[in-house]
């Protein structure tokens, strides 16, 4: 059963030349003029895709921000849709014929991956090697897709699905596996120099006249899992559990209070003390990853609608 509660943790706003609005499970997105949109990133926390009932302080700044600051170090590999950042939470960039899929890319056997590990080695038609324990390395990154569900569960899909199915041309599918691979390259890299290890994240492009686009957020918490270099290779050879910066630890813990999304089960209850160490978590993540303190800011709804607008009349 997936929420039909779209709460708001903000206002619902009215651009000029706005042609439609988008309440999505933690973001609100406004199309202007059908070229551009404004993408304000809400506190809401989504998992197992339901939007859990209470918002997350400062969750939506945060990822906002890294994904404003990876999209700007990732420019040179492939062009992106962002172009400006108006407010802490809100970024406005361009309207993309988006592909209806979802670029998933793993360097280490986590999360969904270990989940289906367990039951086999094929996972979007890529057989994993055997004789992997949870967290380790693959040999090389592998790709694993899943389709972009409007409603419902996203669902895995191969190569050879997405290439049938009309999802994507061959030669465009081609242009989206470099682009996915050089991205996660770099995004490791970057990790790297901050103590963390990038274990895998997912990539969304469109198009913009017959060009191949980045878009939406990237290395965020929500969209990424990293791991912290130091000690790793050590608790692996121990089998102990990864110390990981990612929205994972939520997922445990919808799990251990027997939550999935599936149908007749019931949200547990989020105390006030567990939603502030989801916001500490998130903010822990950015300081990591960018190197600098996380600056809280909460612009009032009036002030964001101003910033919005003036950043609109520069485009």
């Amino acid at each position: 059963m997936r929420s039909q509660i779209y709460f708001s943790d903000m206002k619902k706003f009215q651009f000029p030349g706005q042609t439609n609005f988008y309440a999505g499970k933690v973001r609100d997105v406004y199309t202007i003029d059908n070229k551009f949109l404004v993408m304000v990133a809400s506190n809401r926390i989504s998992a197992f895709d339901v939007i859990l009932p209470r918002p997350i302080p400062f969750k939506g700044q945060v990822l906002n921000q890294i994904a404003a600051y990876m999209l700007e170090q990732t420019k040179n590999i492939c062009p992106n849709w962002l172009l400006s950042v108006p407010a802490p939470n809100v970024s406005i960039g361009k309207k993309c014929d988006p592909f209806k899929i979802e670029m998933v890319v793993r360097g280490n056997l986590v999360g969904h991956a270990w989940r289906t590990y367990q039951q086999g080695r094929i996972l979007c038609g890529e057989t994993m090697p055997d004789g992997l324990k949870e967290n380790d390395y693959f040999p090389t990154p592998i790709i694993t897709p899943s389709t972009k569900a409007a409603e419902g569960h996203d669902e895995d899909i191969s190569e050879k699905e997405i290439i049938a199915k009309g999802l994507a041309t061959k030669t465009d599918w081609e242009i989206l596996k470099k682009y996915t691979l050089a991205l996660f390259e770099k995004g490791k890299q970057l990790a790297e120099k901050r103590g963390l290890i990038l274990a895998d994240t997912k990539y969304e492009f469109g198009k913009i006249d017959g060009e191949i686009v980045l878009m939406d957020e990237i290395h965020t918490p929500d969209s990424s899992r990293y791991f912290y270099a130091d000690g790793f290779e050590e608790r692996q050879s121990r089998g102990e559990r990864q110390k990981q910066l990612s929205k994972e630890f939520v997922r445990e813990w919808l799990i251990a209070n027997n939550f999935m999304g599936k149908e007749g089960q019931q949200v547990p209850e989020m105390s006030e003390e567990w939603v502030q160490v989801i916001s500490k978590r998130y903010i822990e993540l950015y300081e990591k990853l960018i190197g600098t303190a996380f600056q809280p800011l909460e612009l009032n709804d009036d002030v964001t609608e101003i910033r919005v607008k003036d950043a609109l009349k520069e485009l």
